[in-house]
Protein backbone atom coordinates (compact mmCIF):
# COMPACT_ATOMS: atom_id res chain seq x y z
CA UNK A 1 0.00 0.00 0.00
CA UNK A 2 3.30 2.73 0.92
CA UNK A 3 4.47 1.60 -2.72
CA UNK A 4 1.18 2.48 -4.44
CA UNK A 5 0.59 5.47 -2.21
CA UNK A 6 4.42 6.95 -3.45
CA UNK A 7 3.81 5.65 -6.67
CA UNK A 8 0.57 8.10 -6.83
CA UNK A 9 2.03 10.92 -5.28
CA UNK A 10 5.18 10.43 -7.84
CA UNK A 11 2.50 10.86 -10.23
CA UNK A 12 0.70 13.87 -9.04
CA UNK A 13 3.82 16.03 -8.78
CA UNK A 14 4.83 15.07 -12.63
CA UNK A 15 1.39 16.21 -13.64
CA UNK A 16 1.64 19.42 -11.41
CA UNK A 17 4.95 19.95 -13.04
CA UNK A 18 3.87 19.27 -16.38
CA UNK A 19 0.86 21.27 -16.56
CA UNK A 20 3.47 24.21 -14.90
CA UNK A 21 5.62 23.71 -17.52
CA UNK A 22 3.07 23.47 -20.05
CA UNK A 23 0.93 26.91 -18.81
CA UNK A 24 4.71 28.55 -19.56
CA UNK A 25 5.48 27.41 -22.44
CA UNK A 26 1.89 27.86 -23.61
CA UNK A 27 1.25 29.49 -27.64
CA UNK A 28 -0.26 32.16 -25.12
CA UNK A 29 2.48 33.52 -23.47
CA UNK A 30 4.87 32.92 -26.65
CA UNK A 31 2.71 35.39 -28.17
CA UNK A 32 3.08 37.95 -25.43
CA UNK A 33 6.52 37.65 -25.10
CA UNK A 34 6.27 38.36 -29.14
CA UNK A 35 4.02 41.81 -27.62
CA UNK A 36 6.77 42.44 -25.66
CA UNK A 37 9.66 42.74 -27.84
CA UNK A 38 7.44 44.59 -30.07
CA UNK A 39 6.74 47.55 -27.82
CA UNK A 40 10.46 47.54 -26.76
CA UNK A 41 11.51 47.73 -30.49
CA UNK A 42 8.65 50.58 -30.84
CA UNK A 43 9.92 52.17 -27.78
CA UNK A 44 13.94 51.94 -29.19
CA UNK A 45 12.89 53.06 -32.57
CA UNK A 46 9.76 56.04 -31.25
CA UNK A 47 7.35 54.34 -33.46
CA UNK A 48 3.94 54.46 -32.03
CA UNK A 49 2.69 52.30 -34.75
CA UNK A 50 4.65 49.44 -33.69
CA UNK A 51 3.64 49.65 -30.25
CA UNK A 52 -0.16 49.47 -31.32
CA UNK A 53 0.53 46.50 -33.72
CA UNK A 54 1.60 44.63 -30.48
CA UNK A 55 -1.77 45.62 -28.95
CA UNK A 56 -3.65 44.41 -31.57
CA UNK A 57 -1.29 41.10 -31.46
CA UNK A 58 -2.28 41.04 -27.75
CA UNK A 59 -6.30 41.50 -28.37
CA UNK A 60 -6.01 38.89 -31.02
CA UNK A 61 -5.24 36.01 -28.39
CA UNK A 62 -7.23 37.69 -25.38
CA UNK A 63 -9.65 34.77 -25.55
CA UNK A 64 -7.16 32.33 -24.68
CA UNK A 65 -6.37 34.26 -21.90
CA UNK A 66 -5.29 31.68 -18.43
CA UNK A 67 -4.67 32.78 -14.32
CA UNK A 68 -1.40 30.67 -14.33
CA UNK A 69 -0.23 31.67 -18.01
CA UNK A 70 -0.55 35.62 -17.14
CA UNK A 71 1.21 35.37 -14.08
CA UNK A 72 3.75 33.49 -15.48
CA UNK A 73 3.96 36.37 -17.95
CA UNK A 74 4.15 38.85 -15.40
CA UNK A 75 6.94 37.20 -13.81
CA UNK A 76 8.65 37.03 -17.07
CA UNK A 77 8.85 40.66 -17.24
CA UNK A 78 8.78 42.17 -14.06
CA UNK A 79 11.49 41.98 -11.62
CA UNK A 80 11.78 40.06 -8.77
CA UNK A 81 10.48 42.30 -5.92
CA UNK A 82 9.08 44.99 -7.76
CA UNK A 83 5.88 46.76 -6.54
CA UNK A 84 3.81 45.89 -9.22
CA UNK A 85 4.58 42.62 -9.34
CA UNK A 86 3.53 42.79 -5.40
CA UNK A 87 0.25 44.21 -6.80
CA UNK A 88 -0.42 42.02 -9.66
CA UNK A 89 0.14 38.53 -8.49
CA UNK A 90 -2.61 38.25 -5.65
CA UNK A 91 -5.22 38.66 -8.84
CA UNK A 92 -4.18 35.09 -9.92
CA UNK A 93 -2.74 33.70 -7.08
CA UNK A 94 -5.32 33.21 -3.78
CA UNK A 95 -2.91 30.98 -2.03
CA UNK A 96 -0.29 32.50 0.33
CA UNK A 97 2.33 29.38 -1.26
CA UNK A 98 1.25 30.41 -4.79
CA UNK A 99 2.72 34.07 -3.92
CA UNK A 100 6.05 32.94 -3.14
CA UNK A 101 8.29 32.82 -6.08
CA UNK A 102 10.08 28.91 -5.81
CA UNK A 103 13.10 28.17 -7.83
CA UNK A 104 11.05 26.62 -10.91
CA UNK A 105 9.76 30.13 -12.08
CA UNK A 106 12.25 32.22 -10.94
CA UNK A 107 14.14 31.45 -14.17
CA UNK A 108 11.35 33.05 -16.32
CA UNK A 109 12.42 36.67 -14.66
CA UNK A 110 14.38 37.86 -17.87
CA UNK A 111 13.61 41.31 -16.55
CA UNK A 112 14.68 40.71 -12.96
CA UNK A 113 18.74 41.41 -13.55
CA UNK A 114 17.34 44.83 -15.19
CA UNK A 115 17.86 47.93 -13.19
CA UNK A 116 15.52 49.60 -15.57
CA UNK A 117 12.52 48.20 -16.80
CA UNK A 118 10.56 50.33 -19.08
CA UNK A 119 7.57 51.61 -18.19
CA UNK A 120 6.04 51.13 -21.33
CA UNK A 121 6.37 47.04 -20.41
CA UNK A 122 5.21 48.02 -16.80
CA UNK A 123 2.26 49.63 -17.88
CA UNK A 124 1.29 46.72 -20.10
CA UNK A 125 1.22 44.39 -17.78
CA UNK A 126 -1.48 46.39 -15.62
CA UNK A 127 -3.70 46.15 -19.12
CA UNK A 128 -3.19 42.43 -19.76
CA UNK A 129 -4.11 41.44 -16.04
CA UNK A 130 -7.32 44.51 -16.63
CA UNK A 131 -8.59 42.69 -20.16
CA UNK A 132 -8.24 39.36 -18.13
CA UNK A 133 -10.56 40.50 -15.18
CA UNK A 134 -12.98 42.26 -17.28
CA UNK A 135 -13.25 39.40 -19.94
CA UNK A 136 -13.68 37.17 -16.64
CA UNK A 137 -16.31 39.85 -15.40
CA UNK A 138 -14.26 40.39 -11.90
CA UNK A 139 -15.34 43.76 -12.13
CA UNK A 140 -14.51 44.55 -8.58
CA UNK A 141 -10.64 43.42 -8.94
CA UNK A 142 -10.84 45.03 -12.12
CA UNK A 143 -11.94 48.42 -10.49
CA UNK A 144 -8.87 47.81 -7.84
CA UNK A 145 -6.21 46.53 -11.08
CA UNK A 146 -7.15 50.07 -12.89
CA UNK A 147 -6.62 52.22 -9.95
CA UNK A 148 -2.93 51.46 -9.89
CA UNK A 149 -2.56 51.47 -13.30
CA UNK A 150 -3.90 55.18 -13.09
CA UNK A 151 -2.16 56.29 -10.20
CA UNK A 152 1.33 54.52 -11.90
CA UNK A 153 0.26 56.62 -15.28
CA UNK A 154 0.00 59.41 -13.20
CA UNK A 155 3.90 59.79 -12.74
CA UNK A 156 4.37 58.96 -16.40
CA UNK A 157 5.35 62.03 -19.34
CA UNK A 158 6.41 59.50 -21.97
CA UNK A 159 4.82 59.68 -25.63
CA UNK A 160 5.52 55.71 -25.80
CA UNK A 161 3.21 55.49 -23.55
CA UNK A 162 0.07 56.98 -24.85
CA UNK A 163 -1.39 53.96 -26.69
CA UNK A 164 -0.80 51.57 -23.94
CA UNK A 165 -3.12 54.06 -21.25
CA UNK A 166 -5.65 54.92 -23.79
CA UNK A 167 -6.62 51.38 -23.74
CA UNK A 168 -6.20 51.37 -19.80
CA UNK A 169 -8.54 54.38 -19.65
CA UNK A 170 -11.02 52.69 -21.58
CA UNK A 171 -11.17 49.42 -19.43
CA UNK A 172 -11.04 51.70 -16.19
CA UNK A 173 -13.95 53.43 -17.16
CA UNK A 174 -15.68 50.02 -18.40
CA UNK A 175 -15.44 48.46 -14.86
CA UNK A 176 -16.82 51.13 -12.89
CA UNK A 177 -19.48 51.06 -15.50
CA UNK A 178 -20.09 47.75 -14.92
CA UNK A 179 -20.65 48.30 -11.56
CA UNK A 180 -22.87 51.33 -11.79
CA UNK A 181 -20.24 53.41 -10.14
CA UNK A 182 -19.64 55.58 -13.01
CA UNK A 183 -19.91 58.75 -11.19
CA UNK A 184 -17.22 58.08 -9.09
CA UNK A 185 -14.51 58.52 -11.67
CA UNK A 186 -16.02 61.89 -13.17
CA UNK A 187 -13.56 64.12 -11.64
CA UNK A 188 -10.70 61.63 -12.40
CA UNK A 189 -11.69 61.68 -16.04
CA UNK A 190 -11.32 65.14 -16.11
CA UNK A 191 -8.29 65.79 -14.47
CA UNK A 192 -6.99 63.11 -17.18
CA UNK A 193 -8.52 65.20 -20.03
CA UNK A 194 -7.07 67.86 -19.13
CA UNK A 195 -3.52 66.44 -18.43
CA UNK A 196 -3.96 64.66 -21.42
CA UNK A 197 -4.16 68.63 -23.23
CA UNK A 198 -1.23 69.74 -21.32
CA UNK A 199 1.01 67.49 -22.51
CA UNK A 200 -0.65 67.49 -26.18
CA UNK A 201 -1.79 63.44 -25.92
CA UNK A 202 -4.46 63.94 -28.79
CA UNK A 203 -5.06 59.88 -28.77
CA UNK A 204 -5.28 60.31 -24.94
CA UNK A 205 -7.87 63.38 -25.33
CA UNK A 206 -9.84 62.06 -28.32
CA UNK A 207 -10.39 58.66 -25.96
CA UNK A 208 -11.31 60.60 -22.68
CA UNK A 209 -13.24 62.97 -24.59
CA UNK A 210 -15.60 60.33 -25.69
CA UNK A 211 -15.13 58.29 -21.72
CA UNK A 212 -16.65 61.50 -20.39
CA UNK A 213 -19.88 61.81 -23.06
CA UNK A 214 -20.44 58.35 -22.22
CA UNK A 215 -20.75 59.26 -18.42
CA UNK A 216 -22.49 62.27 -18.57
CA UNK A 217 -24.79 60.76 -21.20
CA UNK A 218 -25.26 57.77 -18.64
CA UNK A 219 -26.98 60.13 -16.27
CA UNK A 220 -28.55 61.84 -18.80
CA UNK A 221 -26.76 64.86 -18.54
CA UNK A 222 -26.91 65.83 -21.93
CA UNK A 223 -26.69 69.15 -21.31
CA UNK A 224 -23.48 68.84 -19.51
CA UNK A 225 -22.16 66.55 -22.46
CA UNK A 226 -23.00 69.46 -25.03
CA UNK A 227 -21.50 71.99 -23.00
CA UNK A 228 -18.44 69.71 -22.64
CA UNK A 229 -18.43 69.06 -26.43
CA UNK A 230 -18.80 73.01 -27.63
CA UNK A 231 -15.33 73.86 -25.19
CA UNK A 232 -13.35 70.99 -26.49
CA UNK A 233 -10.71 71.44 -28.61
CA UNK A 234 -11.43 69.61 -31.79
CA UNK A 235 -8.33 67.59 -33.01
CA UNK A 236 -7.70 65.49 -36.16
CA UNK A 237 -9.03 62.04 -35.45
CA UNK A 238 -6.06 59.44 -34.87
CA UNK A 239 -8.23 56.53 -33.96
CA UNK A 240 -11.45 55.68 -36.42
CA UNK A 241 -13.01 53.85 -33.54
CA UNK A 242 -12.86 56.61 -31.17
CA UNK A 243 -14.16 58.99 -34.20
CA UNK A 244 -17.25 56.29 -34.64
CA UNK A 245 -17.71 56.72 -30.57
CA UNK A 246 -18.08 60.34 -30.88
CA UNK A 247 -20.04 60.88 -33.54
CA UNK A 248 -22.75 58.62 -32.19
CA UNK A 249 -22.92 60.08 -28.61
CA UNK A 250 -22.87 63.55 -30.69
CA UNK A 251 -26.13 62.22 -32.63
CA UNK A 252 -27.62 60.58 -29.22
CA UNK A 253 -26.67 64.71 -28.12
CA UNK A 254 -27.99 65.98 -31.51
CA UNK A 255 -31.78 64.08 -30.70
CA UNK A 256 -32.24 64.71 -27.36
CA UNK A 257 -32.04 68.63 -28.68
CA UNK A 258 -34.38 68.14 -31.35
CA UNK A 259 -32.15 68.84 -34.03
CA UNK A 260 -32.64 65.47 -36.18
CA UNK A 261 -30.81 66.38 -39.31
CA UNK A 262 -27.82 66.75 -37.72
CA UNK A 263 -28.36 63.90 -35.70
CA UNK A 264 -29.29 61.40 -38.61
CA UNK A 265 -25.89 62.66 -40.41
CA UNK A 266 -23.93 62.16 -37.49
CA UNK A 267 -25.61 58.38 -36.62
CA UNK A 268 -25.13 57.20 -40.22
CA UNK A 269 -21.87 58.58 -40.63
CA UNK A 270 -21.10 56.62 -37.42
CA UNK A 271 -22.32 53.43 -38.57
CA UNK A 272 -21.08 53.68 -41.83
CA UNK A 273 -17.53 54.39 -40.74
CA UNK A 274 -17.37 51.31 -37.81
CA UNK A 275 -15.83 48.13 -39.13
CA UNK A 276 -17.70 45.35 -40.22
CA UNK A 277 -17.26 43.05 -36.88
CA UNK A 278 -18.73 45.73 -34.53
CA UNK A 279 -22.40 44.29 -34.76
CA UNK A 280 -23.22 45.79 -31.65
CA UNK A 281 -22.49 49.10 -32.36
CA UNK A 282 -24.22 48.92 -35.40
CA UNK A 283 -27.01 47.77 -33.97
CA UNK A 284 -27.66 50.48 -31.22
CA UNK A 285 -26.72 53.26 -35.03
CA UNK A 286 -29.44 51.35 -36.36
CA UNK A 287 -31.78 51.90 -33.59
CA UNK A 288 -31.41 55.75 -32.75
CA UNK A 289 -31.01 56.57 -36.72
CA UNK A 290 -34.42 54.65 -37.20
CA UNK A 291 -36.10 56.59 -34.40
CA UNK A 292 -34.76 59.95 -35.83
CA UNK A 293 -35.85 59.53 -39.18
CA UNK A 294 -39.05 58.81 -38.09
CA UNK A 295 -38.58 62.04 -36.05
CA UNK A 296 -38.25 63.71 -39.22
CA UNK A 297 -40.96 62.73 -41.18
CA UNK A 298 -39.15 59.25 -42.88
CA UNK A 299 -39.81 56.05 -43.58
CA UNK A 300 -36.52 54.03 -43.14
CA UNK A 301 -36.01 50.96 -45.29
CA UNK A 302 -37.19 47.53 -44.65
CA UNK A 303 -33.63 46.60 -45.60
CA UNK A 304 -31.97 48.55 -42.47
CA UNK A 305 -34.37 45.99 -40.33
CA UNK A 306 -33.26 42.75 -42.29
CA UNK A 307 -29.36 43.13 -42.07
CA UNK A 308 -28.06 39.73 -41.06
CA UNK A 309 -27.44 39.33 -37.85
CA UNK A 310 -29.55 42.03 -36.59
CA UNK A 311 -33.12 41.17 -37.11
CA UNK A 312 -34.04 39.51 -33.78
CA UNK A 313 -32.43 43.10 -32.14
CA UNK A 314 -34.00 45.24 -34.78
CA UNK A 315 -37.45 43.85 -34.43
CA UNK A 316 -39.01 45.92 -31.81
CA UNK A 317 -38.35 49.06 -33.83
CA UNK A 318 -39.38 47.41 -37.31
CA UNK A 319 -42.97 47.07 -36.01
CA UNK A 320 -42.72 50.36 -34.51
CA UNK A 321 -41.94 51.82 -38.41
CA UNK A 322 -44.56 49.78 -39.43
CA UNK A 323 -47.71 51.65 -37.62
CA UNK A 324 -45.79 54.99 -37.89
CA UNK A 325 -46.13 53.88 -41.95
CA UNK A 326 -49.55 52.99 -41.77
CA UNK A 327 -50.63 56.15 -39.23
CA UNK A 328 -52.25 53.68 -36.78
CA UNK A 329 -52.62 54.96 -33.37
CA UNK A 330 -53.97 51.71 -31.72
CA UNK A 331 -51.31 49.77 -33.32
CA UNK A 332 -48.49 51.86 -31.98
CA UNK A 333 -49.70 52.09 -28.73
CA UNK A 334 -49.80 47.64 -28.81
CA UNK A 335 -46.11 48.09 -30.29
CA UNK A 336 -45.09 50.24 -26.99
CA UNK A 337 -46.53 48.76 -24.62
CA UNK A 338 -45.30 45.13 -26.09
CA UNK A 339 -41.45 46.30 -26.11
CA UNK A 340 -41.76 49.01 -23.77
CA UNK A 341 -38.71 46.50 -21.63
CA UNK A 342 -36.41 47.09 -24.61
CA UNK A 343 -36.99 50.74 -25.19
CA UNK A 344 -35.75 51.48 -21.55
CA UNK A 345 -33.09 49.53 -21.70
CA UNK A 346 -32.45 51.30 -25.41
CA UNK A 347 -32.87 54.45 -23.19
CA UNK A 348 -35.44 55.61 -26.10
CA UNK A 349 -38.25 55.68 -24.66
CA UNK A 350 -38.69 59.33 -24.13
CA UNK A 351 -38.28 59.80 -28.21
CA UNK A 352 -41.16 57.27 -28.89
CA UNK A 353 -43.54 59.24 -26.99
CA UNK A 354 -42.26 62.22 -29.49
CA UNK A 355 -43.60 60.08 -32.35
CA UNK A 356 -47.44 59.91 -31.18
CA UNK A 357 -47.78 63.04 -32.97
CA UNK A 358 -46.08 61.50 -35.95
CA UNK A 359 -48.40 58.88 -36.53
CA UNK A 360 -51.29 60.88 -36.14
CA UNK A 361 -49.91 63.58 -38.96
CA UNK A 362 -49.25 60.36 -41.14
CA UNK A 363 -53.10 58.78 -40.59
CA UNK A 364 -54.26 62.03 -41.36
CA UNK A 365 -52.46 62.51 -44.36
CA UNK A 366 -53.81 58.97 -45.68
CA UNK A 367 -57.46 60.06 -44.80
CA UNK A 368 -56.94 63.51 -46.89
CA UNK A 369 -55.48 61.34 -49.56
CA UNK A 370 -58.53 58.85 -49.72
CA UNK A 371 -61.62 61.19 -48.76
CA UNK A 372 -62.20 64.23 -50.88
CA UNK A 373 -64.86 65.29 -47.87
CA UNK A 374 -65.01 63.16 -44.42
CA UNK A 375 -66.67 64.69 -40.95
CA UNK A 376 -64.73 65.10 -37.90
CA UNK A 377 -66.38 62.39 -35.93
CA UNK A 378 -65.14 59.89 -38.58
CA UNK A 379 -61.73 61.30 -38.66
CA UNK A 380 -61.65 60.50 -34.99
CA UNK A 381 -62.65 57.44 -35.45
CA UNK A 382 -60.46 56.47 -37.68
CA UNK A 383 -57.22 57.93 -35.83
CA UNK A 384 -58.98 56.40 -32.71
CA UNK A 385 -58.93 58.66 -30.80
CA UNK A 386 -60.75 57.20 -27.70
CA UNK A 387 -61.96 60.00 -25.30
CA UNK A 388 -64.90 62.32 -24.33
CA UNK A 389 -63.41 64.99 -26.40
CA UNK A 390 -62.49 62.68 -29.68
CA UNK A 391 -64.33 65.88 -31.92
CA UNK A 392 -62.64 68.41 -30.49
CA UNK A 393 -59.19 66.72 -30.59
CA UNK A 394 -59.79 65.49 -33.80
CA UNK A 395 -60.32 69.30 -35.24
CA UNK A 396 -57.43 70.97 -33.52
CA UNK A 397 -55.03 67.86 -35.11
CA UNK A 398 -56.56 68.65 -38.35
CA UNK A 399 -56.40 72.64 -37.94
CA UNK A 400 -52.29 72.39 -37.12
CA UNK A 401 -51.54 70.10 -39.96
CA UNK A 402 -53.24 72.72 -42.98
CA UNK A 403 -51.15 75.03 -40.57
CA UNK A 404 -47.97 73.68 -40.80
CA UNK A 405 -48.71 72.52 -44.18
CA UNK A 406 -48.63 68.67 -43.82
CA UNK A 407 -51.94 68.21 -45.74
CA UNK A 408 -54.07 70.42 -48.25
CA UNK A 409 -57.52 71.19 -46.99
CA UNK A 410 -59.69 73.31 -44.96
CA UNK A 411 -62.36 72.66 -42.16
CA UNK A 412 -65.80 73.90 -42.68
CA UNK A 413 -66.89 73.93 -38.55
CA UNK A 414 -70.52 74.59 -39.81
CA UNK A 415 -71.15 71.45 -40.93
CA UNK A 416 -68.54 69.77 -39.12
CA UNK A 417 -66.13 68.09 -41.69
CA UNK A 418 -62.78 68.47 -43.87
CA UNK A 419 -62.73 69.45 -47.25
CA UNK A 420 -59.54 68.09 -49.05
CA UNK A 421 -58.46 70.49 -52.04
CA UNK A 422 -57.10 68.38 -55.42
CA UNK A 423 -53.77 68.26 -56.22
CA UNK A 424 -52.56 69.60 -59.06
CA UNK A 425 -49.79 67.79 -61.35
CA UNK A 426 -46.75 68.33 -59.34
CA UNK A 427 -44.37 68.05 -62.16
CA UNK A 428 -45.93 71.49 -63.22
CA UNK A 429 -44.67 73.07 -59.32
CA UNK A 430 -40.70 74.18 -58.50
CA UNK A 431 -40.67 70.90 -56.44
CA UNK A 432 -38.76 68.39 -59.05
CA UNK A 433 -36.22 71.65 -59.24
CA UNK A 434 -35.69 72.16 -55.45
CA UNK A 435 -35.23 68.32 -55.65
CA UNK A 436 -32.73 67.89 -58.08
CA UNK A 437 -31.29 71.09 -56.52
CA UNK A 438 -30.45 69.47 -53.37
CA UNK A 439 -28.89 66.26 -54.39
CA UNK A 440 -26.60 68.55 -57.29
CA UNK A 441 -25.39 70.67 -53.96
CA UNK A 442 -25.17 67.34 -51.93
CA UNK A 443 -22.65 66.01 -54.77
CA UNK A 444 -20.88 69.50 -55.71
CA UNK A 445 -20.15 69.43 -51.63
CA UNK A 446 -18.79 65.61 -51.52
CA UNK A 447 -16.54 67.23 -54.63
CA UNK A 448 -15.61 69.75 -53.16
CA UNK A 449 -14.33 68.36 -49.78
CA UNK A 450 -12.13 65.41 -52.15
CA UNK A 451 -10.77 67.98 -53.71
CA UNK A 452 -9.72 69.66 -50.22
CA UNK A 453 -8.45 66.53 -48.50
CA UNK A 454 -5.78 65.93 -51.75
CA UNK A 455 -4.26 68.97 -51.59
CA UNK A 456 -0.89 69.76 -50.30
CA UNK A 457 0.21 71.33 -46.93
CA UNK A 458 1.37 74.95 -47.62
CA UNK A 459 5.21 75.47 -49.15
CA UNK A 460 5.49 72.15 -49.54
CA UNK A 461 7.04 72.36 -53.08
CA UNK A 462 9.54 74.55 -51.43
CA UNK A 463 10.65 71.79 -49.19
CA UNK A 464 11.21 69.55 -52.04
CA UNK A 465 13.34 72.12 -53.70
CA UNK A 466 15.75 72.99 -51.13
CA UNK A 467 15.93 69.34 -50.45
CA UNK A 468 16.94 69.10 -54.19
CA UNK A 469 19.61 72.11 -53.81
CA UNK A 470 20.81 70.35 -50.82
CA UNK A 471 21.32 67.33 -52.60
CA UNK A 472 22.79 68.61 -56.21
CA UNK A 473 25.47 70.48 -53.32
CA UNK A 474 26.31 66.91 -51.83
CA UNK A 475 26.63 65.99 -55.25
CA UNK A 476 29.30 68.35 -55.82
CA UNK A 477 30.98 68.24 -52.84
CA UNK A 478 31.49 64.36 -53.09
CA UNK A 479 32.82 65.04 -56.51
CA UNK A 480 35.17 67.73 -55.60
CA UNK A 481 36.14 65.14 -53.16
CA UNK A 482 36.81 62.45 -55.42
CA UNK A 483 38.64 64.56 -57.58
CA UNK A 484 41.27 65.51 -54.82
CA UNK A 485 41.76 61.79 -54.05
CA UNK A 486 42.31 61.03 -57.52
CA UNK A 487 44.47 63.86 -58.20
CA UNK A 488 46.84 62.94 -54.32
CA UNK A 489 46.87 59.34 -55.89
CA UNK A 490 48.34 60.51 -58.61
CA UNK A 491 50.89 62.42 -57.19
CA UNK A 492 52.06 59.75 -55.14
CA UNK A 493 52.49 58.14 -58.54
Amino acid sequence: MAVMQDVSMKESTTEAADSEHSSVSSPVLQQLKVVVSQVERGVAMKEMRLISRALRLMMSVRRRFRGPTLAAFIKHVLPVGSDTLSRLLPFFCKDEKDMEVDSTSSTLHVASHKSNLLPELEVLCYLVVLVYLVDQKQYQEAKACSGFAIARLKMLNRRSVDVIASRIFFYYSLAYEKTDSLVEIRSTLLALHRTATLRRDELGQETLLNLLLRNYLHYNLYDQAEKLRSKTQQLDTHSNQQLCRYLFYLGKIRTIQLEYTDAKDSLLQAARKAPAKARGFHIQCSKWAAIVRLLLGEIPERTTFMQPGMKKALKPYFELTNAVRIGDLSLFHMAAEKHSSVFHADRTHNLIVRLRHNVIRTGLRNISISYSRISLADIAAKLRLNSDTAVADAESIVAKAVRDGGIEASIDHANGWMQSRETGDIYSSNEPQLAFHSRIAFCLNTHNEAVRALRFPPNAHKEELESAEKRRERQQQEQELAKHIAEEDEGDF
